[in-house]
């Protein structure tokens, strides 16, 4: 095994931003370019490694997920010249491979955490997904990238248990209904309610009590999800000693995203992602939501920097 010292990844190509949402439309290009100038200028910039995503066919890893045939429907979408899966949800022509290409970044996620033990990475990618369902994308999501990768680790040699940790403001309704009835994953998500899309009730607990739902009230702080984390959250989730856990990061539980009513702020987002090592060796974290471009960019920084922060601790 790679020690701890191996570098910080962050998993990132530019054909991300090939994913054309239309004018006026929060879940843009400019959400990424915006953390990768931030990142690639903050002074822990020389810490980080930047890959290039692997050219795979994610394809048998998505259609055991997904239904093919909402898969293949996605595809004509795209080569028609684009269209809409829902009101919010466009596809433009190379949406398709873009969403390809984003599962594939999970999946090299997961290779590279779990093949270098005690490390962690960011995958820095769009379309995002938790709200992608079976047959459906929905809520700017087409496919359901933490879901397949929770999959996908669980045939890695190692990997017998993954729990996902997703604290987008939203309720990943996608990846709930697609692990539920999964005795080798947890699922444990913190979102605002009442929100869209009006899943997440606490009584929503998976089919082998394998789900965790904590909604919090529109204006919660900080103080509110450290307490929720520390009684909740953190037992939850070393209760069930997984051998990796995969972040849904989505960043708009922020005070200033225009999109929801929590009220974190850009820093809070270090005490989540400290709080992340204290249940599994192996971390990863992947792109969900987050719509202002100064508080997502600067959240991204806060959660890549206490990782750097805990993992210099134990190697010291």
């Amino acid at each position: 095994m790679i020690p701890t010292t191996a570098p910080f990844r962050i998993i990132y190509s530019d054909r991300f931003l090939d994913h054309d949402t239309g004018p006026g439309h929060p879940e843009n290009a400019g959400r990424l370019t915006a953390v990768v100038t931030a990142l690639k200028a903050h002074a822990m910039g020389n810490q980080l490694e930047w890959v290039e995503p692997c050219d795979r066919n994610p394809l048998d890893w998505i259609n055991a997920v997904h239904d093919p045939a909402y898969v293949l429907t996605l595809q004509r979408i795209a080569e028609r010249g684009g269209g809409r899966l829902d009101a919010d949800t466009p596809v433009s022509t190379a949406s398709y491979q873009t969403a390809l290409l984003a599962v594939s970044a999970w999946l090299d996620g997961v290779d590279y955490v779990t093949d270098n033990h005690g490390t962690s990475g960011f995958v820095l990618a769009r379309p995002p997904g938790h709200h992608a369902e079976y047959g459906q994308g929905m809520g700017f999501c087409l496919l359901s990238n933490v879901a397949i990768a929770a999959r996908y680790a669980l045939e890695k040699p190692g990997i017998d248990r993954v729990a996902i940790l997703d604290w987008d403001v939203h309720h990943g309704n996608g990846t709930q209904q697609l692990v539920s009835n999964q005795r080798q994953i947890v699922y444990c998500s913190l979102h605002q309610m009442p929100a869209y899309p009006g899943t997440g009730q606490a009584g929503e607990t998976g089919m082998h009590s394998n789900v965790l739902n904590i909604p919090m009230a529109s204006g919660s702080t900080v103080k509110d999800y450290k307490h929720r984390f520390e009684q909740q959250v953190v037992p939850f989730l070393q209760q069930f000693q997984p051998d990796l856990l995969l972040v849904s990061a989505g960043y708009d539980a922020n005070a200033s995203d225009p999109l929801a009513g929590i009220d974190l702020m850009p820093a809070d987002y270090g005490f989540l992602a400290a709080a992340c090592h204290k249940v599994a060796p192996r971390v990863l974290f992947g792109l969900e939501g987050g719509y202002d471009y100064q508080a997502l960019s600067q959240s991204v920084i806060a959660t890549i920097e206490a990782v750097l922060q805990t993992r210099n601790l134990r190697a010291s």
